[in-house]
């Protein structure tokens, strides 16, 4: 069942029916972080909102020994977790312990997600690389599917679901979301010379059928694996900014309707892409629920753009970090405020910024929603750990995605790892406020309101099957 624009209260038992048994970059230390997307995005406008109701959740057993996985996303807030993040090792970049032995990095261990658990979340978002390799001739890499296989046993430990996001495949390599970081644009603070990009997914056929065969075959390998409750197509698509680069200039276009007069139903469009994705997927797996974000690093502003298939297990994403100017400050300049009067959208003007201009800008989704009668999700939010006011932009924040209904994950459940942890931590909450802190503290206003969040989950899969 699904209640289309609705935002939903789970307040009842579940109740089974059972059948039978059942983005890392290694840079000059001290350099900060910049994972999400680098453009600032406008705020929608305002939609009434309906009142939150209460409904019981009936898991409907489908298959030998598992629940139909697309009630946990049609039915309130039933996912409340994080993102995990794990990119490909480059040894000349990365030296040899920065991001771990590899082939993927940086390593995470079954405490890492045993701890996360701990805290009170129940799923993960696994952005990670996919499972065919970036170049000609675009066959599996069994050292990233050994990896990807063995995170999945250790959140299946933590008694957590999975959703497995690519970020990368044929023709695109991780350099993407590192754009305008290499030592030609930045001969100062470049880290990798400019032939590590590879962005041609957006110009070239071969790479794009190699993609709807890659996930043909993550789905027919994943399918029956009970914590995977989604696959999510391509994290943050992004040819409106980086191109078909090399193979082409890059495009750099930041209004939708700008894009898709120029390039709708070219290969830069991605809206002609994931309809084959999703078919592919669907001639194995009829199950699994399919998330697919929009263009634009999956922006909200272009989520009206997505044109909904006719899969009926579908669930479209944004990826939340409005307004960039506050979510993305680093020391010591950290002059904007939440609540706050700035400028948060670009026009020159200050913006009153606080819950009902969340509320605003959230409700673009709405309107999607109400418009298309599929739900949607959050399945990257987040800001960097010492902005001013962080606890109430979280708070503000999380209650809106909660009265909307909506599963999230935050961005970002960080490793462990030792070398991550002293380098790299802009988003690791763990860590506290203190820009100078580098290991976790015991309790923090953030913290505190993630965890007041996170409690309130109450499926897991070791009650559920």
């Amino acid at each position: 069942m699904y209640l289309t624009g609705m935002a939903i209260a789970i307040a009842a038992t579940l109740i089974v029916l059972w059948e039978c048994d059942s983005a890392v970059s290694h840079r000059v230390a001290g350099s900060p972080l910049d994972e999400s997307p680098a453009a600032s995005r406008k705020a929608a406008t305002t939609l009434t909102f309906t009142p939150t109701v209460t409904v019981t959740l009936p898991l409907v057993m489908r298959n030998a020994g598992g629940v139909d996985k697309w009630v946990l996303w049609t039915s309130g807030t039933q996912l409340r977790g994080a993102n995990i993040y794990q990119r490909r090792v480059y040894p000349a970049l990365d030296g040899t312990d920065f991001m771990g032995p590899g082939p993927v990095g940086p390593p995470y261990t079954q405490q890492d997600f045993d701890n996360l658990a701990a805290m009170g979340a129940n799923y993960v978002n696994i952005s990670h690389p996919g499972l065919f390799t970036e170049t000609v001739p675009y066959t599996l890499d069994t050292g990233i599917q050994d990896n990807l296989d063995n995170l999945l046993e250790m959140i299946a430990q933590a008694d957590m679901f999975a959703v497995i996001t690519f970020r990368t495949g044929p023709g695109r390599s991780e350099f993407w979301t590192f754009w305008g970081e290499d030592n030609v644009s930045d001969p100062q603070e470049g880290w990798f010379a400019p032939s590590y990009y590879n962005n041609r997914v957006w110009g070239d056929q071969t790479a794009q059928d190699a993609w709807v065969e890659m996930w043909r075959y993550a789905a027919q390998r994943y399918k029956n694996n009970p914590i995977v409750v989604g696959y999510d197509l391509m994290c943050e698509p992004n040819s409106n900014e980086v191109g078909a680069y090399p193979l082409g200039d890059p495009l750099d276009v930041w209004d939708p309707e700008e894009f898709y007069t120029q390039y709708g139903g070219t290969l830069y469009d991605w809206n002609q892409l994931y309809p084959r994705i999703t078919a592919a997927i669907r001639e194995v797996d009829p199950n699994t629920p399919i998330l697919i974000g929009g263009m634009a690093y999956s922006a909200i502003e272009w989520l009206p753009y997505l044109q909904p298939t006719n899969d009926s297990r579908t669930i479209y994403t944004v990826h939340q970090y409005e307004p960039f100017v506050y979510t993305h400050q680093e020391p010591p300049t950290l002059t904007n405020t939440y609540p706050g009067t700035f400028d948060a959208d670009g026009d020159g003007s200050d913006d009153q910024v606080n819950k009902a201009w969340l509320d605003s800008l959230l409700s673009t989704i709405d309107t999607f929603t109400a418009t298309n009668g599929v739900p949607v999700a959050v399945n990257e939010f987040g800001l960097m750990r010492w902005e001013p006011g962080a606890d109430a932009f979280m708070d503000d924040q999380m209650d809106l995605l909660e009265q909307r209904g909506l599963n999230h994950a935050l961005w970002l459940w960080e490793t462990s790892w030792p070398p991550i942890q002293e380098e790299i931590d802009a988003f690791n909450f763990r860590h506290g406020p203190d820009p100078n802190n580098h290991t976790d503290v015991a309790s923090s206003d953030l913290i505190n309101v993630i965890k007041k969040y996170w409690a309130r989950n109450t499926v897991r899969p070791s009650n559920i099957w």
